[in-house]
C-alpha cells in the first residue's frame, strides 16, 4: 500500500507528525482517526525509487500495458508476464522497475500498490485503473485502457509539438533579434539625437526607446539572473499541494487553451468512471478512482463533493452542475443517464464527444498561435521603427 505522510494533534492537542500506510487518503483519515488522532493535513508520501536514466517514454508505457494486458487474457500468470516483459523491453529502467514491481507482488503485494512505489514511470492514472482493476475482477481490461488512453495522450502531445513547433521557432528568433536590436542598434541613435533632447524636442517614444535600451544593456544580466530565480521559485510552489491546486486553477481559466484543458480532464474522468461502472464496481469507489485520474486537482474537488452528496442519496448530475466546471450538456446527459439507468454507456459516449470537440479546439488553438505572434513581433518592430524615424524626421524639416 502506498504511504500518506500526515500531520495530526492527539487528544491532548499535541501536533504529530507521521506517515501510514492506506490504500486511500479516505482510509489514512479512517485509520488516523482510529487511533484517537485529528488529522490537519495528508499528503501522498509515495517512495519514488532511484530511477537510473530517468523516466520512461509515454509510447513504450502504452506498449508495456498493452502486452501485459494480451498476456493476461491469454492465460499467462501475473508474475509470469511481468518477467517476459521485463526480459523483453529495452529500456534499462523500465527493466529494472518491472522487475521489482514483479519481486513485490511475488511477496504479496497488489500489482496496483507496487507500481505506485514508481510514480515517475506509471503515472497516476494508470495506478488507480489497475487499483479497479485488480479489485473488480477486470485487470486485463483495465490495462487495455491505460495503453489506450496513454496512447491518446502521446498522440495528442505530438500532435500539439508538431503544431507548435513553428511558433515556438518564430517566437524564439523573433524575440531574439528584437532584443539585439534594442541592445545593439538603438543606442548607436543616443549621440544623434542628443541635441533634439536638449532643445526639449525629443518625441516621448524615442525618449522611452533609449531608456529602454540603456536599462536592458546595463542591467540585462542581473534581469535574467532575476527571472531564473523566479522560474526556480514557481517551480518550488508547484511541487506543494497548494501550488498545484493553484496551477489547475490558472489552467482552466487561460483563454484559448483552458476550455481545452476542462474538456480533458472530464473527458478522461467520464471515460474512467464510465468503465468502472460497467465492470461493476460500486459508484463510491468509482468515484474515488476517477477523481483521482482526472489530472486536476479543481475538478477533484468537485467530484469529491458529488461523491458526499451520493453517499446522502442524492444525484450525482446536481453536485456537478453546481460546481461550474461541468458543461451543462455534460450535465444534462448525466442526469438522464441516471434516470434511465444507463449512467456507464453515457459516460462513454460523453468522453468520445468531448475528445472530439477537444481536438478541433486544439487545432484552432494552435492556428490563432501563430499569427498572434507574427502581430506581437510586427507590431515590435514596428514601434521601434517609428520610435526611431520621428526625430529624424523633424530633424529633416528643421533643415
Amino acid at each position: 500500500m502506498p504511504d500518506f505522510a500526515y500531520v495530526a494533534r492527539d487528544a491532548a492537542g499535541q501536533r504529530v507528525t507521521g506517515s501510514i500506510a492506506a490504500a486511500s487518503q479516505r482510509e489514512a483519515v479512517t485509520l488516523l482517526t482510529g487511533q484517537a488522532l485529528f488529522p490537519l493535513h495528508i499528503t501522498s508520501a509515495r517512495v519514488k525509487g532511484p530511477l537510473i536514466g530517468g523516466g520512461v517514454k509515454g509510447q513504450t508505457m502504452a506498449v508495456t500495458y498493452s502486452q501485459m494486458a494480451s498476456l493476461l487474457r491469454s492465460g499467462v500468470p501475473l508474475l509470469r508476464s511481468l518477467e517476459v516483459l521485463r526480459k523483453q523491453v529495452t529500456n534499462k529502467t523500465l527493466s529494472r522497475v518491472l522487475g521489482e514491481v514483479r519481486d513485490r507482488v511475488e511477496q504479496g503485494s497488489t500489482l496496483g500498490d507496487a507500481m505506485a512505489r514508481y510514480p515517475r514511470v506509471f503515472s497516476e492514472m494508470a495506478i488507480n485503473m489497475v487499483r479497479a482493476g485488480g479489485e473488480g475482477g477486470f485487470l486485463e481490461e483495465a490495462l487495455e485502457r491505460v495503453a489506450q488512453f496513454t496512447e491518446q495522450q502521446e498522440d495528442l502531445k505530438a500532435r500539439t509539438v508538431g503544431a507548435l513547433a513553428y511558433p515556438v521557432f518564430l517566437a524564439v528568433v523573433g524575440s531574439t533579434i528584437v532584443t539585439a536590436l534594442i541592445i545593439f542598434f538603438v543606442p548607436q541613435f543616443d549621440e544623434l539625437f542628443r541635441s533634439l533632447r536638449d532643445q526639449g524636442e525629443l518625441p516621448v517614444l524615442t525618449e522611452w526607446l533609449l531608456w529602454f535600451s540603456k536599462s536592458l544593456k546595463s542591467w540585462g544580466l542581473l534581469l535574467l539572473l532575476a527571472l531564473i530565480m523566479a522560474v526556480v521559485a514557481v517551480r518550488a510552489k508547484l511541487a506543494t499541494e497548494e501550488g498545484r491546486v493553484l496551477r489547475d486553477r490558472v489552467k482552466l481559466r487561460l483563454p484559448l487553451l483552458g476550455p481545452v484543458f476542462l474538456s480533458l480532464a472530464v473527458a478522461r474522468f467520464c471515460r474512467v468512471l464510465g468503465t468502472l461502472l460497467r465492470n461493476g464496481v460500486p459508484i463510491l469507489k468509482s468515484l474515488e478512482i476517477s477523481r483521482e485520474t482526472s489530472g486536476n486537482r479543481v475538478l477533484a474537488e468537485a467530484i469529491l463533493g458529488a461523491s458526499e452528496n451520493i453517499s446522502a442519496g442524492q444525484s450525482l448530475a446536481a453536485p456537478l452542475g453546481a460546481s461550474g466546471h461541468f458543461p451543462a450538456t455534460v450535465v444534462e446527459m448525466i442526469s438522464v443517464a441516471e434516470e434511465s439507468n444507463t449512467l456507464d454507456k453515457v459516460l462513454v459516449e460523453i468522453a468520445d464527444s468531448l475528445e472530439k470537440q477537444t481536438s478541433r479546439r486544439l487545432d484552432l488553438a494552435v492556428r490563432l498561435l501563430e499569427p498572434v505572434l507574427l502581430l506581437f513581433l510586427a507590431g515590435a518592430v514596428l514601434f521601434v521603427v517609428i520610435a526611431l524615424l520621428m526625430p529624424v524626421i523633424k530633424m529633416s524639416n528643421t533643415i
